[in-house]
C-alpha cells in the first residue's frame, strides 16, 4: 500500500504511503540560482555517505526532524500509511523484504531464514521460515500465528477493522502452522505475484487480533516491537518520538544508541541544522532550504532520486464538479506540467522529468512514459470545456454551466512549498475561465479531508515500492463499499479492475510488467490523477552522518547507519 505524510510518500508494504507518501509531498520554491545537480540524479543511485561498519563508530544520538507526529502508529490503518509511520515503524518493527537501491528487494534475514513459492498448483502456497532468534520485545517468539493475526486483519472480511489495504490478503485462504510455529504456510485462493508486498511490516498477534486492538492499540504508543530499536518514551507536548537501541536485538547490533524524531516545521530546520539541533533535514525540492544547507559549516547535500512522486488527485465520486470524466481530461490538458516541474525543481535538477508513468518510477527498469496521450493543450481543453456546455458568459470570464460556476477546491498540506506549486495550477487553470480555491489543510486535517474526499482537486506525492502493482492497487481499483482503501478519489473503471486481477496473480515478472504498461495507459485516458514530477531527495546531514541521507529507492539501515569515527 501507499502512505500519506505532509510533504511525502514512504513505502512500508503493500500499501503505499501518503509522501499518501501516506504523506504530501513537498514541492520546491522558486526563485534565484540555487546549486543545479546534474539531470541524471532524478533517475539512478543513491547518496548515502556510505561506510563499512567498522568506520562507524559506536553510540550516538540521531535527530530526525518529522512533519508531525503519527495519528497512528499501526502503518497499516487507514489512518497510519505516512511516511513520518513509516520512519518511525521501521526501526522498531519487522521489515521481511526491505527495498533496494535498484528498486528491487531483498529478503532480511533478521526475520527469515527463508521464503519462497513451495507449490503452485492446485494452490499457490508461500511457506515463510522465521529466525528462530526472532522475538518481540515482550518476550514472546515470532511466530506463524503472528501471519495469521494480520492476514485476519486485512483481508477485508471482518469490515470493524480499519485496515488501509486488503490486496493480496483478500486472496489468501489459510495461514497455517508448518514444521513447527517457526514457519507460516500461506495458501492462496488465486495466485499473487508480489507476494512479497505482504506481512510488511510485521505486527504481534497479541496486540492485532481484534478491531479494537487494530484500531486503537497503537493510535498513541508501540506496545510491542521488535526491532534493533525499542520505544523509550513519547511526548505529547514535546512532540517527541524516542528510540533507544535494543539490548535484546538478535541481529548486528545499531551503531547509534538512540535515535530522536521530532515534530518540527521545516521552515525552522536549517537553523536547527545550523544551532546542533538536528542532525539533517530534507530539503526536498526547495532551492531556499538548499541555500541554507549550503551556508552551514559541517553541512553535506547528499542527492539520489526519489520513489516520491508530485501528482494532483482528481474527486471523480458522484455529484462531484470532476464526476464527468470528459470534464477532468479536459482540466487536465490545461495544466502544464512541465511548466510546474521546471518552476518546482528546474533550479535544483536541470532539464527536470516529468513523471510519465502511475505505476513505475521513473529510474525503475520497467519504467515507461505513456504521458503523450494527454499532452498539455490549452486550446483543446477550451474547445472541450465549451462542448460540454462550461462556457464563458463574456470573454475572460470564469466559467459556467446553467449558472453554475466550474469552481475546484484544490486541497494541500499547509507548507509554503505546496502553496507554491498549488498557486501554479491555480494561475494555469485561471486562464482556461476554471476557477481553483486553494484549501489548505494543517496537522492532520490533511489526511482527514484527503481520505474522506472533501476536495475537487489534492496536491500531494505517492511512493514507489518494490511491488509496485500490488502496492497500487488499493489506489485506483474500484472502491470496497464504503471502504475506498486508497482510491480517494472514488474513479475506477472495469477494465483497470481486470487488469489488475490479472497483474497481481501473474508469476511472471516480464508479463507482469507488460499489463502494469497497459494499466497506465489507461489511467491517462480516465485521469484518476495527473502525475507531476518525479521529486529528487535532497538532503542537507552532517558531513560525518554515515549510512544515511539520499537514500534513493533503498530501505534505511537502521544498524548501519551512525557518525564516523
Amino acid at each position: 500500500m501507499l502512505k500519506v505524510t505532509p510533504g511525502r510518500n514512504r513505502h512500508g508494504g503493500a500499501l503505499l504511503a501518503l509522501v499518501l507518501a501516506a504523506a504530501l509531498a513537498l514541492s520546491g520554491c522558486g526563485g534565484g540560482t540555487g546549486q543545479r545537480l546534474s539531470p541524471d540524479k532524478q533517475a539512478s543511485g543513491n547518496d548515502i555517505n556510505s561506510k563499512p561498519r567498522d568506520q562507524v563508530r559506536d553510540g550516538g544520538t540521531l535527530r530526525w526532524p518529522i512533519p508531525a507526529l503519527p495519528t497512528n502508529y499501526n502503518y497499516n490503518h487507514l489512518d497510519g500509511t505516512v511516511a513520518e509511520t513509516s520512519d518511525i515503524v521501521g526501526a522498531v518493527m519487522p521489515r521481511l523484504f526491505p527495498g533496494t537501491v535498484d528498486g528491487g528487494f531483498r529478503i532480511n534475514t533478521d526475520y527469515l531464514t527463508d521464503a519462497r513459492v513451495t507449490a503452485t498448483e492446485p494452490n499457490q502456497v508461500v511457506t515463510y521460515t522465521i529466525n528462530p532468534k526472532a522475538a518481540w520485545s515482550d518476550g514472546t517468539p515470532i511466530t506463524w500465528r503472528d501471519f495469521e493475526a494480520f492476514w485476519r486483519a486485512s483481508n477485508g472480511k471482518n469490515p470493524a477493522f480499519q485496515t488501509a489495504g486488503t490486496v493480496g490478503y483478500e486472496d489468501v485462504t489459510s495461514v497455517v502452522r508448518g514444521t513447527d510455529d517457526k514457519q507460516a504456510v500461506v495458501t492462496f485462493g488465486k495466485r499473487v505475484g508480489e507476494w512479497q508486498a505482504l506481512f510488511e511490516p510485521l505486527y504481534p498477534a497479541s496486540h492485532y487480533s481484534t478491531p479494537d486492538a487494530f484500531n486503537k492499540g497503537w493510535a498513541t504508543s508501540m506496545p510491542v516491537t521488535a526491532g534493533p530499536f525499542v520505544v523509550d518514551a513519547i511526548d505529547q507536548t514535546a512532540k517527541t518520538v524516542t528510540l533507544k537501541r535494543n539490548p535484546n536485538w538478535w541481529g548486528a547490533p545499531a551503531k547509534l544508541d538512540t535515535i530522536i524524531f521530532r515534530a518540527m516545521d521545516q521552515a525552522a530546520q536549517p537553523d536547527a541544522l545550523a544551532n546542533n539541533e538536528l542532525d539533517f533535514y530534507d530539503v526536498g525540492s526547495s532551492v531556499d532550504l538548499l541555500r541554507r544547507a549550503q551556508g552551514i559549516p559541517g553541512v553535506a547535500i547528499r542527492i539520489s532520486p526519489s520513489e516520491y512522486y508530485n501528482q494532483l488527485t482528481f474527486n471523480g465520486s458522484p455529484g462531484a464538479a470532476l464526476s464527468d470524466e470528459r470534464v477532468r481530461l479536459a482540466v487536465a490538458k490545461g495544466i502544464d506540467r512541465q511548466a510546474i516541474a521546471r518552476r518546482m525543481i528546474g533550479q535544483i535538477v536541470p532539464q527536470a522529468h516529468t513523471a510519465g508513468n502511475h505505476i513505475y518510477r521513473l529510474g525503475s527498469k520497467d519504467y515507461r512514459d505513456n504521458s503523450a496521450a494527454l499532452p498539455f493543450d490549452p486550446a483543446a481543453a477550451e474547445r472541450e470545456l465549451d462542448s460540454l456546455g462550461w462556457t464563458r458568459p463574456a470573454p475572460g470570464a470564469p466559467r459556467q454551466k446553467d449558472g453554475r460556476p466550474l469552481r475546484l477546491r484544490l486541497g494541500f498540506y499547509d507548507q509554503q512549498a505546496n502553496t507554491d506549486l498549488c498557486k501554479t495550477v491555480q494561475n494555469q487553470l485561471a486562464q482556461l475561465g476554471v476557477t481553483v480555491e486553494l484549501t489548505p489543510f494543517p496537522g492532520s486535517e490533511y489526511t482527514t479531508n484527503l481520505t474522506r474526499g472533501n476536495f475537487d482537486l489534492f496536491s500531494f506525492a505517492w511512493g514507489n515500492t518494490p511491488t509496485p502493482l500490488t502496492s497500487s492497487l488499493g489506489i485506483y481499483s474500484s472502491p470496497l463499499g464504503n471502504n475506498v482503501r486508497q482510491n480517494y478519489g472514488r474513479i475506477a473503471s472495469p477494465e483497470v479492475d481486470r487488469l489488475f486481477a490479472e497483474g497481481v496473480t501473474e508469476l511472471d515478472p516480464a508479463r507482469r510488467t507488460e499489463i502494469g504498461d497497459r494499466i497506465d495507459q489507461l489511467l491517462w485516458r480516465n485521469m484518476h490523477d495527473l502525475p507531476l514530477y518525479p521529486r529528487p531527495a535532497v538532503v542537507a546531514a552532517k558531513d560525518n552522518l554515515a549510512n544515511f541521507g539520499a537514500q534513493g529507492f533503498a530501505t534505511y539501515s537502521y544498524t548501519d547507519m551512525g557518525f564516523t569515527k
